[in-house]
């Protein structure tokens, strides 16, 4: 079998502030933006280069969505932005306005540091060792 993971679904208050967000902090390019009719729409963020895996923005309607937005790791790092690249993309964005929740830290594992997006969910900016 040769398969891949292509997108993580992320429910967000809005297309056009998530994909600001995604864009112009985080640097991601706009993969899609579709419009699918009735306000809904395919849109799919991703980091530059080769990642193979994108975000796929879901602007919650219900109010259970509405509810996880922000919420989807409950509380703990679930997304992992991989990077070649740490000391210089870690003052890269936070001069962009990233709030980083933590001062950059070595692990065994590489180079890390926790932030959050606009809604709260935390993610890892992590430049592996090895």
């Amino acid at each position: 079998m040769n398969q891949r993971l292509a997108h993580v679904t992320l429910l967000v208050r809005n297309y056009d502030e998530a994909i600001a967000f995604y864009t112009n902090v985080l640097g991601f390019a706009l993969a899609e933006n579709v419009d699918l009719g009735e306000g809904k729409r395919w849109v799919v963020v991703a980091p530059p280069g080769p990642s193979g895996c994108g975000l796929l923005l879901a602007e919650a309607t219900t109010d259970e969505e509405k509810r996880g937005v922000g919420q989807q790791g409950a509380g703990r790092v679930w997304l992992f932005l991989h990077t070649a690249d740490f000391w210089h993309d870690y003052p890269v964005l936070q001069a962009r306005g990233l709030r980083f929740l933590e001062t950059p830290r070595s692990e065994a594992y590489g180079h890390v540091a926790v932030f959050e997006d606009l809604y709260g969910n935390k993610w890892d900016l992590l430049e592996p060792l090895g």
